[in-house]
Formats: C-alpha cells, structure tokens, sequence
C-alpha cells in the first residue's frame, strides 16, 4: 500500500524511477541507478530492453546488486514516520531535519551523480552533534562506505572519483571514541575500505589527502593494526604518506602526517621495514636540518624507530648526512630532541660500532655534544646512556686527535672510581 507522503518532504530517491512508488526491494544496476526489483526485471525481460530507464544508456551486463542501505534507510524512515503523529513544534523541527538528511542518503544511495548531495550533507553535518549522532544511527557510516569502496571498482571515472573524495570530507568531519569499537570503527576497517582510502591517498587531490590522513589519525587512536595495511598496500602506502610529509606547502597535512607515521611504526615493525624500503630514512634525515621544533621532535622519533631494527640502522649509517643530522639537533632544539638524539646515537653505537660510524661521530662533533651532556647537573636516563657510549668506545676514540681533553680526564676519574 503506498505511504502517505509527507507534507516538506517527497523522498522521491525512496522511490523507484519506473513506478514511483516507494521500493520494498531496491536493486541497483550496472549504471548506479536503483530500482524496485521486479520492476525492472519486467523492464529486461519481459519487455527485452537492454538500456537504464532512468539514463536511456545501453547496458551490456543485466546483473543486479541488491541495495541493503538504501532499504534500511526506507525501512528506517517509514518507522520515523509512523512513531511521528504527535510531536511539540521543537520535536517537528527535529523531524524535518533528519527527514531532509533522510532523503539525502537516500539519493546518494540512488543517484550515479552523488557529488553536490555530499556537499549538501557536509553542511547539514556541521550543524552540531545531534545531528551527526542521527546521521550515523540512521546508517550514514553505511553509505559514505559504499561511495567510498566503488572507487575500487570505477577508479578510472572521475564522477566516481570525485564522489569518493567528497565522502572522504564528509567522513572526517565524524568523531570517534578511542574506545568505540562498535560497527563504525569496523566498517572503516574493512580491507575493501582501506585499500581505497589508500587509492585516494596516491591520487586524490590535497584536500582529499588530508581528510584520509585525518580518518586514519582516528583511526590509530582505536587501535588500529596497521600490520594489516603493511601487508595488503605495500610500499606504494608508504610513499604515498612520506610525499605528504615532504609536501612544503600543506605543512598541517605534513605534521599530521609524522604523527600517524609515528603511530603507525610504533605499533608494526612490519610497517618500519615497509617504509625503510620506501625511502622514509633519506627523506626524515634531508628534512630534518630546517625543521622546525615540533617537526623535528616527529622526525627524530621516526628515526628513531627506523634505527631499532637491523635494517633501519644500516639505511640510516649509509646515508652521508645522517649522524651529522642528528648530531647538530643535540641540545640545540629540546630536551625531548636531545633524549631523542642520544638514544638513536646509542643503537649505532651498541649495534653499528665501525670504525667509519665512530670516527664520523668525531669528525661531525658528535663525541664533543655527548661531553657537554655529561657536564650537565643531576642524573637522567640520557646522561647513563651517555656514560655507558663513552664506556663502549673510548678506547678507540682516544687514539684520535681530535678527542677531547677534558673527556680523557674524565674517563680517568670513572676508572679510578671502578
């Protein structure tokens, strides 16, 4: 029996193209359009058409997909509308507007061409919270998903594309609870999704890279295991995420960016040999001489945890630059670079101790910045690591000139005292 309309709103999205009534069973076909199953069953094959009613285009392929969120959506407004005959005039206001954002996911849902009903539900999101939280219970989440993934399956058409992009802006203006680990959070985190958001990040535009790198940030704080993106995306993710942290222009998106790589290294060794073979040690050592003292403290604790696995090390001695890098930030930008500093200097000198590494650490004025440490009153975590490098080592840098006098008297003191 066809539903009573209401007054504000016509859904006509509800409604299948063919006989406009409200669908019961929407299906979609090859060209994005959704129908009433039985409807456009008779229209190909019982009329034997092999074109959209709704385009006029020619199909090849008859399959039909059946379109779950577009029929909780239906099922979900007509509940609303039912439970809706008495209401205060605060109640009714509430009603049209989540009738309006109803409609709106519906023709998204629907309609092939989906970008200016993404930019329309963007500025009704922005409206506040209680309208973000009647979005995502009325399967929102669901639909900018679906948007999203079909550019797996389009990634060539640009209107699917820039559909994908706008979902994307839609997308990150959502929050997510560091202990939400409901069905939003898993949605995100189907392979499918990832694997195109990973698209969007290579290939979108600079705003649609920074709305990912925001969706993922939220991500990582839910617990995210990135092992998994090590291992279905590969190098092209990290290069992706390393060109962004390069990027002069966008420097909110650069930062952002080493903050999720932290996260993102911090919790997968898989992901740090994944970015050692992207290139990520010759791109944080060149950034890191003008960096500024946020960037730098990022940047030194990436290295950092390049430098705690056997191939990051090596990367790191083979670059020309890097211990001179790394040298010069000691005491010169924080006490959290300066921790950051002696403890990557301390993996070089436990597990990478050549001849050529210690006598760079001379050359470059390394050794001479571990002495200042020491000089340094009271004690702390980094003054041992100090100590114990110069306990390692200093036999073998004695036989060099240009070692500090003052150390070699201090090194005679520690032995007199042992």
């Amino acid at each position: 029996m066809e539903m009573e309309k209401n007054p504000s709103m016509d859904f006509p999205h509800f409604r299948c193209p063919i006989s406009m009534e409200f669908m019961k069973d929407p299906v979609t076909i090859s060209t994005g359009v959704t129908y009433e199953k039985k409807n456009i069953e008779r229209w190909f094959y019982t009329y034997k058409k092999n074109m959209c009613p709704a385009t006029m285009q020619c199909i090849e392929s008859l399959d039909m997909t059946p379109n779950h969120t577009l029929k909780r959506l239906i099922l979900a407004w007509r509940n609303a509308q039912s439970g809706d005959q008495s209401c205060s005039s605060s109640q009714g206001r509430h009603s049209i507007k989540h009738d309006e954002l109803m409609e709106l996911l519906g023709t998204i849902e629907s309609n092939p061409f989906k970008v200016s009903c993404l930019k329309k539900l963007k500025s009704i999101l922005e409206m506040g919270d209680e309208i973000m939280v009647d979005f995502k219970r009325s399967g929102g989440l669901e639909v900018l998903v679906r948007v999203i993934i079909q550019v797996l399956v389009e990634s060539s058409d640009f209107v699917t594309f820039r559909a994908c992009e706008e979902a994307l802006g839609v997308l990150q203006l959502l929050p997510f609870s560091e202990e939400e680990d409901d069905e939003s959070t898993q949605l995100l985190m189907k392979p499918e999704c990832m694997k195109s958001m990973s698209i969007m990040l290579q290939r979108g535009s600079t705003e649609a890279r920074f709305c990912t790198i925001s969706i993922f940030q939220k991500m990582a704080k839910a617990d995210y295991h990135w092992n998994y993106v090590a291992q279905d995306q590969g190098i092209d993710f990290f290069k992706s995420l390393l060109e962004i942290v390069s990027d002069e222009i966008c420097t909110k998106a650069s930062s952002c960016t080493l903050q999720l790589l932290i996260g993102i290294l911090d919790a997968s060794k898989k992901s740090r040999l994944k970015a050692i073979e992207a290139g990520a040690v010759c791109t944080l050592i060149e950034l890191l001489p003008d960096s500024n003292r946020s960037k730098c403290e990022k940047i030194m604790q990436l290295i950092k945890l390049i430098c705690e696995c056997a191939d990051g090390r090596l990367a790191f001695i083979e670059h020309d630059l890097g211990i001179a890098a790394i040298s010069k930030k000691l005491l010169n930008v924080s006490d959290a670079a300066t921790k950051i500093g002696v403890k990557i200097i301390w993996l070089l000198c436990n597990f990478h101790s050549t001849e050529r590494v210690l006598e760079e650490m001379l050359v470059c004025g390394t050794v001479k910045r571990l002495v200042a440490l020491l000089h340094i009153s009271g004690r702390s975590t980094t003054k041992d690591r100090v100590v114990k490098i110069f306990k390692l080592h200093s036999r073998r840098w004695r036989r060099y000139p240009c070692f500090p006098l003052e150390l070699k008297d201090y090194l005679g003191m520690e032995n007199e005292s042992c």
